[in-house]
């Protein structure tokens, strides 16, 4: 697993990803875990898997 996801950070902005609207699910591609911060999710900004590169919205 990367640090990155370990450290429960947003893949999308890189802010620590606290609170009850930040979302946490695997990824679609390899079942790595991909958290988005609150802020992200609304916008609908396009995230990254640090592990498999599989991206989406």
């Amino acid at each position: 697993m990367s640090q990155q996801t370990n450290a429960r950070t947003c893949v999308s902005c890189g802010i620590n990803v606290v609170g009850t609207s930040a979302a946490s699910f695997d990824c679609p591609g390899c079942n790595n875990q991909i958290h988005r911060c609150a802020k992200c999710r609304k916008q609908s900004t396009l995230y990254e898997c640090p592990d498999c590169g599989f991206t989406g919205p």
